[in-house]
């Protein structure tokens, strides 16, 4: 009986998100666990600050004191989590872990879910959602890595650039 990995949450004292992520990780590694603890991350994002008349890119944490663990969830791997120096447990009614919902993964940014492009550039595509639904028009520029699509689109007689993300498109049929 096989079981997936799921993607869990874990408190961590603040401000050691980081050595939590190591430490879970640097102990699977020593104890041949990788088959039941396969990945942690700390979800951040890229904020630029201005101080001091100075502008600079800061990578923030989404969610201070917490990292999330994709794991196999059994006794051994539980408490290897439980057991890190700085963790204070999973996030659950009691202490029961509760995986994170597939939604959840994509929607925090933990996990990218990769969009099957079947267009590319110099392609006609129609636009299946979002405000700019029903119209189409011809890819200028695509980047699947970033999640976008750069589609010049013929609007009240001009010609408009428009960004898209990559499931918003869908290659138009030629008839």
């Amino acid at each position: 009986m096989a079981q997936s990995a799921k993607w869990y949450v874990a408190h961590t004292y603040s401000g050691y998100e980081n050595k939590v992520a190591t430490d879970i990780m640097k102990t699977a590694a020593n104890r041949g666990m990788q088959d039941l603890i396969k990945d942690v991350r700390i979800p951040t994002e890229t904020v630029t600050e201005i101080k001091d008349d100075k502008t600079r890119e800061v990578e923030r944490k989404l969610f201070p004191g917490y990292v999330m663990v994709k794991m196999v969830m059994t006794d051994e791997s539980w408490y290897v989590v439980r057991n890190t120096r700085g963790c204070t447990g999973f996030v659950g009614p009691g202490s029961k872990p509760v995986p994170l919902t597939d939604a959840d993964v994509e929607r925090m940014g933990v996990e990218k879910a990769m969009t099957e492009v079947n267009y590319g550039v110099g392609d006609e595509v129609n636009v299946i959602a979002g405000a700019m639904e029903g119209f189409s028009g011809v890819v200028t520029e695509l980047n699947v890595e970033q999640d976008y699509v750069k589609v010049t689109i013929s609007m009240f007689g001009r010609e408009t650039p428009v960004e898209f993300k990559l499931g918003q498109l869908e290659l138009a049929k030629s008839e």
